[in-house]
């Protein structure tokens, strides 16, 4: 069972939050409220969810007693010219007669405007090419009003889901176009953007915790009263809790459940509820898909964007100096201009400057950057953050590149590397790497890992995912490629692993390990 280091009070955490940074919140143009039970009290919801059609408004009243006026002003959204599908979104609203612009999901946390906080969830656009409604939305868009300086969860009642890093490793997020098979298929025009919150983790070893209170709804194929709760739709590999809020959150591709856990059962936040695994609709990469759905205006339930909750839960728990985010990922053709953005990137002392290194080995500093690629490939470029006091982080965008020319049965290879532990790691401790490579053949090539601290090359050669048999390949119990490296001094390692197909297009992916000083505190980066 898992422990959380939870700050002491709420006003500390008001305090701790609004002098760090202004966490958002959410609202809805139908005042939609929910009663949550904490403690074996009544208590009133942070945020409120509003939808609303362009040019309507809303009269809001926050969990504070304050009110504000919510106005849908315009929507506009950036579509990418392989598949049409939506990369970013913006609502510009009116909130107390203030315009704003508001990021709409992609890891945008909430923004603070005209004395509240607020974030877009989904739009309207992205129903034009989807394959499927996560979101139960009636009109043109939903957002979440939160008070100015208050959490965006109660704390003490959400934590991170899984023993990692927060971003160590690759994700998907809110309205995120969904790898299949390990990366998009171009050709297809029925998008699945992602609605809950991917994970990737080390398959087996990985450790999966309930993020909160709740009762075991359904796990595997056994469930408690389906009938009476729409969002539980049990699967071998999933686990459906439902929380005192009455939220229900869902935990996919579970290699293993934890015993003894049973249906109807009450769990704690903080017990362990499995391990990562690639099992079900998985796509053959091992991960922790993790949703929330919750009763929404239109009177369906639907998935909340649990990004800033998540956030929220590891600054509270990890305390970290900086967090690097350079993400969403990108799809482009040859000599397509890809934008890189670290403008997501945080740091409780301030930053003091960001830099990009990328493929072709230059360098560029700012937040944000655009860039052209001549070859196909799958690109991981580097961006360092800095914050005021000399502290340090990295993240990697990923950019899928294609030939201009491209077809959908051969398409540059893509690759998932993982490692475990993501942290308190110290000189000389063993760290396990694990890699897997989609879109090449058994046999075609191999992954060389280039650990970044000198060291010689490591090949290895995992079971890749392979479209052209994809029943046996997905789910193979040898499916990633191991090995172990041990770092013999303290510091930042930037490590990198590659795989080419027989055309030589190469499938790059990098990972931030931190080695410990064990003479000095240790910081999460």
């Amino acid at each position: 069972m898992k422990r959380l280091t939870l700050f002491r009070t709420v006003p500390e955490t008001f305090f701790r939050l609004a002098t760090r940074r202004t966490l958002p919140v959410f609202l809805t143009g139908f005042v939609f409220a929910m009663t949550i039970t904490a403690d074996g009290g009544e208590v009133e919801p942070l945020f409120k969810v509003v939808d609303l059609e362009k040019g309507e408004s809303a009269e809001v009243a926050l969990p504070d007693g304050s009110e504000v006026e919510l106005t849908l002003l315009r929507l506009e959204d950036t579509r990418d010219p392989i598949r049409e599908a939506v990369r970013s979104a913006v609502a510009t609203v009116a909130i107390n007669g203030e315009e704003a612009e508001v990021g709409v999901g992609n890891y945008n946390l909430p923004k603070t405007v005209a004395g509240v906080q607020i974030d877009c969830t989904v739009t309207s656009a992205y129903y034009d090419n989807t394959d499927r409604d996560h979101w139960s939305l009636e009109k043109d868009a939903r957002f979440r009003v939160w008070p100015e300086g208050s959490p965006w969860i109660r704390p003490g009642t959400f934590q991170h889901p899984l023993d990692q890093r927060f971003l160590a490793t690759g994700t998907q997020s809110g309205n995120e176009s969904t790898f299949i098979d390990g990366g998009e298929r171009p050709t297809r025009r029925d998008i699945y953007y992602h609605a809950g919150f991917d994970f990737a983790g080390y398959e087996g070893r990985t450790e999966i915790f309930a993020a909160t209170d709740g009762v075991v709804m359904s796990l595997g194929d056994r469930s408690l009263d389906r009938d009476e709760h729409p969002p539980v739709r049990p699967r071998y590999d999933v686990i459906y809790i439902r929380d005192d809020r009455g939220w229900y959150y869902r935990y996919s591709h579970l290699k293993s459940f934890e015993t003894p856990l049973e249906v109807g059962e009450r769990v704690k936040m903080g017990d362990k509820l499995g391990d990562v695994g690639k099992e079900g609709h998985s796509g053959g990469y091992a991960h922790l898909h993790f949703d929330i759905s919750m009763p929404m205006p239109s009177g369906g339930y639907g998935i909340q964007d649990a990004y800033p909750f998540v956030w929220q839960a590891y600054r509270e728990e990890y305390d970290p100096a900086v967090i690097a985010v350079a993400r969403p990922h990108s799809l482009a053709r040859v000599g397509d201009t890809v934008e890189l953005d670290g403008s997501r990137s945080w740091s409780r002392e301030g930053i003091a400057g960001y830099e990009w290194t990328l493929s072709d080995g230059s360098q560029v500093e700012g937040s944000k950057t655009t860039v052209t690629y001549e070859e196909p490939g799958t690109y991981s470029e580097i961006l360092k953050v800095v914050s005021e006091d000399g502290e340090v982080a990295y993240d990697f965008q990923e950019v899928q590149i294609l030939d201009r020319d491209f077809f959908e049965e051969r398409l540059p290879p893509t690759i998932d590397p993982v490692f475990h532990p993501t942290m308190g790691v110290q000189a000389g401790d063993p760290v396990k790497f694990a890699v897997r490579s989609f879109r090449v053949a058994p046999g075609e090539g191999y992954e060389e890992w280039d650990f970044g601290d000198g060291s010689p090359p490591v090949r290895v050669e995992s079971n890749p995912y392979w479209r052209e048999d994809p029943e046996t390949s997905r789910h193979a119990r040898d499916g990633y490629a191991h090995t172990v490296h041990r770092f013999q001094e303290p510091g930042h390692y930037i490590v990198s692993v590659s795989r080419s197909n027989n055309e030589g297009h190469t499938g790059t992916g990098r990972l931030h390990v931190v080695v410990e000083d064990p003479e000095e505190p240790a910081t999460e980066e």
